[in-house]
């Protein structure tokens, strides 16, 4: 299960550094750099496990606690702050936050306090897939670009998932119809191509979803 987190902090160079080494972890993130960033891209983006500066500006992190407690009860919070006081872990407790780490701290245990968290919530969540800036969740049977979602049949997401959790691997139309199709699938079909080229033209240029002649297709950002 991929972990889904959004890391808060109004000190851009540190929500980008723990992002980064999160990302490394194998972790889905996403960054905001103040209060009222964080309680939209909480609604938006519903995270596993929000690592939440205290002190932020526009909305202060305490009320983004609260509200993240009072309307999202499967997202844990991880409370940070410069203060290692106990009083002050007492205050961030009493706000509903599942953890709190002191500034600073080291990234191994961050990261093995997002993993505890997370298991908490692992039987609900589904898998997070993403190709440059294509993102497919599959818990939600979502699919955005750029964060502007891809409105997709049933079938043409059946189809973006079986490719985008090969990871680049190559899938041939056999395994396409075997994945995505019932099993009374006609083997010659043209369905496959047909959905791969609706694809394409949902999730505009450029194109992720590339073709090896006589061997299938594969995702890829040509960013890359």
């Amino acid at each position: 299960m991929t972990i889904r987190v959004l890391v808060v902090d109004d000190e851009e160079y540190l929500a980008e550094a723990v992002g980064t080494a999160l990302t490394r972890a194998g972790m889905d993130v996403s960054l905001a750099f103040d209060g009222q960033e964080a309680l939209d891209k909480v609604f938006e983006l519903a995270p596993d496990v929000v690592v939440l500066d205290r002190d932020l500006p526009v909305v202060h992190g305490d009320a983004v606690c609260q509200e993240i407690v009072d309307t999202h009860l499967a997202t844990r919070v991880i409370m940070l702050t410069a203060s290692g006081t106990l009083d002050a872990r007492l205050e961030g407790f009493s706000l509903g936050a599942d953890d709190y780490l002191p500034k600073p701290f080291e990234l191994p245990e961050l990261i093995a306090r997002i993993e505890a968290l997370a298991r908490r919530n692992a039987p609900q969540r589904g898998e997070v897939y993403r190709c440059g800036d294509v993102r497919l969740d599959t818990f939600r049977k979502q699919v955005t670009r750029g964060g502007q979602p891809i409105t997709l049949s049933p079938k043409e997401f059946a189809v973006l998932e079986v490719l985008m959790a090969a990871d680049g691997g190559v899938i041939s139309a056999e395994e396409l119809l075997a994945e995505a199709w019932d099993a009374n699938a006609d083997p010659f079909t043209n369905s496959p191509r047909v959905t791969v080229s609706h694809l394409r033209r949902k999730l505009g240029d450029p194109w992720i979803v590339h073709t090896v002649t006589g061997a299938g297709y594969y995702v890829a950002d040509e960013g890359q």
